[in-house]
């Protein structure tokens, strides 16, 4: 099957090595360009340019795809039969979806039409929920709008998982999904259903302001005065790091709140950083 892949971050690499391993090598993948990173802004591949480079598969990387008349054209070449897309940050135009013959895949981390947008398994952890899964679904221009193909749901241990370890099991998940997937499609076995709007759930990108938690609600947490603040303030810490970050204010210094878990209704940190110092594992409330 001649298809290409749209995808950039470590979610859309995991997806991505799960099809070469299978067998299905794209023609090319399309990522966002590279950017600066850390403290030296020291120009950095995206993990999906990494992994097609490690298996000597074409990369493009367009600043914008609509009117992009020099990549569509570049694309035209290929005699796509499908385009994949994974975590790549941008709706495609309808010029490009209209090139792969079969049309495109959506690849998303939740169990559609629940949690749309760019922050769907942040919002899982955070809101408790202790079931999730990926969608596959047919690529329109609305926002992880199209009819379904194919989910597959997970079950998890919501007062354990961080984010970082869902988007793993996420995106493994979806890798194996699509490989089960992609011939039944590929052989017009799959009829897609259309997804309910009116349960429709829409997600934000979170900002630092989102992460902030407050000093006193922090203190009311680490006593075991309020078992709610402790939990939501626990959800917090494992939905929103790395980013943006969650942080609080002690002593008019920022606080970075790293790692925490709930002991007997109450919140106990597990790993800080204080502004100006390295990380540290405390054994007990700040």
């Amino acid at each position: 099957m001649k298809y290409i892949f749209f995808g950039t971050p470590e979610f859309a690499a995991i997806v991505l090595e799960k099809l070469i391993n299978a067998g299905y090598i794209p023609e090319a993948v399309i990522c966002n360009p590279d950017e600066p990173v850390g403290r030296k802004q020291v120009l950095t591949s995206p993990p999906v340019k990494i992994l097609a480079e490690k298996f000597n598969i074409t990369v493009f990387q367009p600043e914008k795809l609509r009117d992009n008349k020099k990549f569509i054209k570049e694309l035209k070449k290929l005699k796509l039969e499908l385009a994949i897309v994974a975590a790549y940050g941008k709706i495609l135009p309808k010029e490009i979806l209209d090139i792969p013959r079969l049309g495109s895949i959506g690849v998303h981390p939740s169990l559609l039409p629940k949690y749309r947008g760019s922050t769907p398994i942040q919002n899982t952890i955070l809101n408790g929920d202790t079931e999730t899964g990926v969608t596959l679904y047919v690529l329109d221009e609305k926002m992880d709008h199209g009819s379904i193909l194919a989910i597959s749901n997970f079950q998890f241990p919501i007062s354990k998982i961080t984010y970082e370890e869902l988007l793993k099991e996420l995106a493994e998940l979806a890798g194996n999904l699509l490989v089960e997937t992609l011939p039944k499609f590929a052989a017009g076995e799959i009829k897609p259903e259309p997804q309910n709007e009116a349960e429709a759930i829409y997600t934000k990108k979170f900002k630092s302001e989102d992460a902030f938690v407050d000093e006193n609600d922090l203190k009311e947490a680490e006593s075991g005065k309020n078992q709610k603040k402790a939990e939501l303030i626990d959800r917090k810490i494992r939905a929103l790091n790395p980013e943006p970050g969650v942080w609080t204010l002690e002593n008019g210094k920022r606080v970075k709140l790293l790692e925490a878990e709930i002991s007997e209704n109450k919140l106990v940190l597990k790993k800080i950083q204080i502004e100006g110092e390295k990380p540290r594992r405390v054994e007990s409330s700040m």
